[in-house]
């Protein structure tokens, strides 16, 4: 799994002296803001990925929240809304999990109609990175918690229209929930399997082979004395 160049996507700009004097209060929680985001993608090993992560889940979220500022027409903003949550459920069921935090998961319809989770997942030895990890899982959760504030604030004013696009988003970022904490705790369960056989082929090996070796050693030594 190639890592993509860390490259700083946003610039720091440092304020002096004159500028707290100026009155640079504002100026100053930007510039703040802006170097954690900098140093978010300069310590991600992935940062396209995380990117798309963000910027497909914001999408769908302002163009709920503000499309009706630019537009009256509600279903141009159904389409747009409903257009991002397809290309954010798709990139990160297939992408930004495999690639930030080493999980991917699937659904199989089996012959008999059923259905069957399938998860992957990255080796054990592989490093995770901490700052893509904090981001996906703290994004993954937050999200449908978000819609579901949307969605009893649908329910209180009775925009019943737009529900709909509210129940959809729903639906589609509590699917991945439930696939990547369903991948993850097999994951976990995978490799700690794994490697308690190691282990217990380790010592049984080591077992074999210091009995082996005591074996050897009485006979070679039994020969010796017996030709005395």
């Amino acid at each position: 799994m190639a890592n993509e160049s860390r490259v700083g996507l946003l610039p720091y700009n440092s304020l002096s002296v004159d500028d707290l004097e100026s009155g640079g209060g504002d100026g100053g929680n930007i510039s703040r803001n802006n170097g954690a985001i900098r140093d978010y993608f300069e310590q991600s090993s992935h940062p396209l990925a995380a990117f798309f992560f963000l910027a497909f889940r914001l999408g769908a979220i302002l163009t709920y929240l503000l499309g009706s500022i630019f537009s009256d027409n509600f279903t141009l903003i159904f389409v747009l809304a409903i257009l991002q949550l397809a290309f954010d459920f798709w990139t990160v069921k297939n992408v930004s999990g495999r690639l930030l935090v080493g999980l991917r998961w699937w659904n199989e319809i089996q012959p008999d109609g059923s259905n069957k989770w399938v998860f992957e997942s990255a080796h054990p030895n592989r490093k995770p990175n901490r700052a893509d990890s904090q981001l996906f899982w703290t994004v993954l959760y937050a999200t449908p918690i978000v819609w579901c504030l949307l969605a009893l604030s649908c329910i209180i004013t009775f925009k019943v229209s737009w529900l709909v696009i509210v129940a959809i988003a729903i639906a589609m970022s509590g699917a991945n929930v439930y696939g990547y904490t369903q991948c993850d705790k097999d994951a976990k369960r995978k490799w700690a399997t794994t490697m308690a056989t190691q282990s217990a082929l380790g010592s049984l090996g080591s077992g074999a082979t210091g009995l082996l070796g005591r074996a050897v050693s009485s006979g070679v030594g039994s020969f010796f004395t017996s030709r005395r």
